[in-house]
């Protein structure tokens, strides 16, 4: 049993290294934009930021959202009813360097989260390329790709992904990545 554990771990560790040497010599500069309220949309941007070696940029707005779940919801699904989109608290420093962006959002109603609209509306993506990912409780992707791409409707998309909650695997995550081939 410790023999298969060990050749598993090797196995793993050999396709991380391999994975991060491939994505090495890109010369493509890579960005992971998410907003995360629960913290769920965190870990899967910091385990793309991992694979890629991009640079992490945490999507904030200047009044944070209620702690309380009941006045969240109630506060999240008024803005997306309405369209509002909150005042970020901080910029990309130089966004005009990168080619490839990662933008990451919780699902909720169906759609991505105020504060992504917000991100999504303040650059000019045109010719750069937008990964999409969120994540859900169920719901799926839903529309929240599709809003992504009117928001962007100049920008390049590649194939976005789905994570349940927080536990995607990390070979979950590798196998999407290499799937892209971001080369």
């Amino acid at each position: 049993m410790k023999k298969i554990i060990s050749i598993a771990f090797i196995c793993a560790a050999l396709t991380v290294i391999s994975f991060n040497y491939a994505l090495a010599e890109n010369t493509k500069k890579i960005l992971i934009a998410y907003y995360s309220h629960s913290g769920n949309t965190a870990k899967i941007a910091k385990q793309i930021q991992k694979y890629t070696g991009g640079d992490l940029f945490e999507i904030k707005t200047i009044d944070a959202y209620p702690a309380k779940y009941n006045d969240l919801t109630s506060q999240a699904k008024k803005e997306i009813s309405e369209g509002f989109k909150p005042t970020l608290a901080s910029k990309v420093i130089n966004f005009e360097k990168y080619d490839i962006i990662f933008v990451g959002s919780p699902n909720w109603w169906s759609t991505i989260a105020p504060p992504v609209a917000s991100f999504l509306s303040e650059y000019d993506f045109s010719g750069k390329t937008i990964i999409p990912f969120c994540t859900h409780g169920g719901g799926g992707i839903a529309r929240c790709f599709d809003d992504m791409k009117k928001l962007q409707p100049n920008a390049n998309f590649l194939e976005g992904k789905g994570f349940y909650g927080s536990d995607a695997s990390e070979n979950e995550i590798s196998k999407w990545l290499k799937n892209l081939n971001l080369k």
